[in-house]
């Protein structure tokens, strides 16, 4: 810093001098410039742009002065190039420890004027940094070397203001030069003075917080550990079944070891069974398969892991590419063949009469009624069809509204004869809202509902075990939306068109409506999305139906219709089926409360999801319920205020649990010892019991 102080000092001396100069006169006299010229001399060309050096045509950086009256010339050096030389000069002095006299570059030369006898004969030059003095014409030439080498770091106009702008821009550029100079030279001092760091792990605190950085290891070691580890270029299959716990045990161990394996699920891939028994010689699950070598069940594979010898087999077996032989991975978009679709037997006559009767739009009961006939329309197309009596042709008629080919138009009766009007199932009004329907009904002759239920259990048991986190609680829903099991699933429902939900027993009836309202709710955040408020909930659970039996049913039909007895839903005047309609032949009875923890409706506060098996359908709801109550926005109790912590789902439903009293007392059977324990406390001492119900959490479970 005492150099940039220095040399704005000398700025202001070079300020000063110049004003001082403005003042004088700046047009020399003639007798000032030269001595009388001789008339008989006449300057030549070589004479004006040569130098004693020989530099010619301008590209020597000095100006020139002649006298023609003695024919003397003077060499005068370039003013800029002296005063940037003078400047480095001095500056290099004063890094070399001498001291520095900014005033050595801008102080006359007494040498620059030429002296004979105590006379003055040349010109005596000017401050070096003022404009030269121009010579009258035909006496002294002066060629400025400006004229044929500029600067490139000067302004073509050299005046003064623009002198103490360059100055200014050198010394800032000079300055900041310098400071980085010195702050690396810092730096670098500070790095020397750090040891570094030989430890893999790197660690730092922040306010709170204390952060551990796991660097990553030198690409040697990188190599080093590739070596001693053999690439696997094989795969591993392993046959399973839903809901299989051994099959588990071994879908964990390999995603744990992160192995690339297939899995091919039997009862997803039915068709894969009759392989499973050729490769093993029986249907027992899982069976593991490294390339086309069989290893064995999870018992082979512990006494593996147990004895060490697990990577040796694994290295040993999977360390060449995986031959054709191999059990193959399931293939999208392929069904199974080993089911002969059967057309139902009246289909014949349904494609008659979908040609031959007049289906037209009629206005009854003040109502507009589409796409309907009436029923002596179809009875004479059955008898010019069938060639039979009137009698038959009505049974007929009622067989194909017991099938669910046709529906009486406000489902007052099976069928008659007459002025009473029907319409065929595809024609219901409910079809746009059904997401099972796809272009037309189902005619192939219906499958037992109870093989139905139990086969879309598993299917969608599947999909949890792929697509769901350990606990249940976060589903993938892209990665359901694409995969072959659902693809299945959505083929799987339309058989539901027709089925004969009635021949169901009580525990088939109920896992059955379990295991569908759950699978509704999976296709229905995949196809119209998560509601995002009260009014996008409303249409979410009423709008997306199925057709089931014949008839529509939505989510909250299935549950407050059916499994609830055809009770009101939370918030809602009406009850979901009216009186006289079909589907309360399909309803309970009774209610169950343990249902509230098996159905499950794609939010994070509502229970796990989960499918149930019809033979152990209710013991599952009771560990679902003791599941449910494990979680803090289930139920807590804080005995220092005597309050119990439970979900607002329990007061919306309080009708289906009892008073608070009984739901207390109801509750404890499926609580911890602990919590069981404090509640039983609390309501053994007298004292009164505080129930705060908790807010409901809406948001996906994803």
């Amino acid at each position: 810093m005492p150099l940039l102080e220095k040399m704005d000092m000398n700025l202001s001396k070079i300020e000063e001098a110049t004003q001082h100069f403005k003042n004088l006169d700046p047009t020399p006299t003639l007798n000032d410039v030269v001595t009388p010229v001789d008339e008989d001399y006449t300057p030549v060309k070589e004479d004006i742009i040569s130098d004693e050096n020989g530099n010619e045509n301008g590209k020597s950086n000095d100006s020139v002065s002649i006298d023609v009256s003695k024919g003397h010339v003077t060499v005068i050096s370039n003013p800029v190039n002296t005063l940037t030389e003078n400047i480095l000069n001095s500056a290099n002095h004063a890094a070399h420890g001498g001291p520095q006299d900014i005033n050595s570059a801008v102080s006359y030369n007494e040498n620059d004027s030429v002296k004979e006898n105590g006379n003055v004969l040349g010109v005596i030059q000017p401050h070096n940094l003022l404009p030269q003095p121009e010579a009258p014409p035909g006496i002294a030439v002066i060629v400025s070397p400006r004229d044929l080498n500029r600067s490139k770091s000067m302004p073509e106009n050299f005046d003064m203001p623009a002198i103490g702008k360059f100055f200014r821009e050198k010394s800032n550029s000079l300055s900041s030069a310098i400071t980085k100079r010195l702050s690396s030279k810092r730096e670098s001092l500070d790095d020397e003075k750090v040891p570094k760091s030989e430890s893999p792990v790197t660690e730092f605190n922040l306010s709170g917080l204390k952060v551990i950085v796991n660097l990553k290891p030198p690409a040697e070691q990188q190599q080093q550990q590739q070596q001693g580890k053999t690439k696997l270029l094989g795969r591993v299959s392993f046959f399973s079944r839903s809901n299989c716990r051994d099959c588990t045990a071994v879908r964990s161990f390999l995603r744990k070891e992160n192995l690339n394996y297939v899995e091919i699920n039997v009862d997803v891939y039915r068709e894969r069974e009759k392989e499973l028994i050729e490769r093993t010689g029986s249907a027992t699950v899982p069976q593991i398969f490294l390339n086309e070598k069989l290893l064995g069940g999870l018992v082979a594979l512990n006494s593996l892991r147990n004895s060490g010898m697990l990577e040796k087999k694994l290295e040993e077996m999977l360390a060449g590419k995986c031959p054709e032989d191999a059990p193959a991975p399931p293939v999208y978009g392929f069904d199974d063949h080993e089911e002969e679709l059967q057309n139902d037997e009246m289909v014949g006559i349904v494609r008659v009469l979908r040609q031959r009767l007049p289906i037209q739009d009629r206005i009854m009961r003040l109502k507009l009624v589409k796409n309907c006939f009436s029923g002596g329309e179809l009875v004479e197309v059955l008898i010019h069809h069938l060639d039979c009596g009137r009698k038959k042709a009505v049974e007929t008629g009622k067989k194909l509204s017991r099938r669910h080919f046709i529906h009486h138009v406000f489902g007052e009766n099976e069928f008659e004869d007459g002025n009473h009007f029907y319409r065929f199932l595809e024609h219901e009004p409910f079809i746009p809202k059904s997401y099972n329907f796809r272009g037309s009904t189902n005619d192939n002759e219906p499958k037992d509902a109870a093989v139905l239920g139990q086969r879309l259990g598993k299917i969608m048991s599947a999909l949890l075990e792929s697509y769901a986190s350990d606990d249940r609680h976060h589903l993938n829903y892209v990665g359901i939306s694409n995969s072959e099991e659902f693809r299945r699933y959505i083929n799987l429902v339309q058989d539901l068109h027709r089925v004969n939900i009635l021949t169901l027993a009580a525990d088939e009836k109920l896992a059955f409506f379990l295991n569908l309202h759950n699978a509704m709710a999976i296709h229905a955040v995949i196809r119209v999305g998560h509601p995002g408020g009260m009014i996008d909930r409303r249409a979410f659970f009423s709008e997306f139906q199925y057709i089931v039996g014949g008839y529509s049913y939505s989510l909250s039909g299935l549950k407050d219709g059916i499994l609830r007895s055809n009770r009101r839903a939370p918030f809602s005047l009406m009850r979901p089926f009216p009186s006289g309609d079909e589907r309360l032949e399909m309803a309970f009875s009774k209610v169950n409360p343990l249902i509230h923890f098996g159905l499950c409706n794609a939010t994070r506060s509502s229970p796990a999801v989960k499918f149930f098996a019809p033979q152990s359908v209710e013991s599952e709801l009771r560990y679902a319920a003791r599941e449910y109550f494990q979680r803090d926005d289930g139920m807590q109790v804080d005995l220092a205020k005597r309050t119990v912590y439970l979900n607002r789902m329990i007061k919306w439903y309080s009708a289906d649990f009892g008073q608070e009293k009984d739901i207390l007392k109801w509750i404890t059977g499926y609580l911890d010892a602990t919590k069981a324990g404090l509640l039983t406390h609390l309501m053994g001492d007298g004292g009164p019991v505080n129930v705060v119900y908790q807010s409901f959490d809406w948001s996906l479970n994803a």
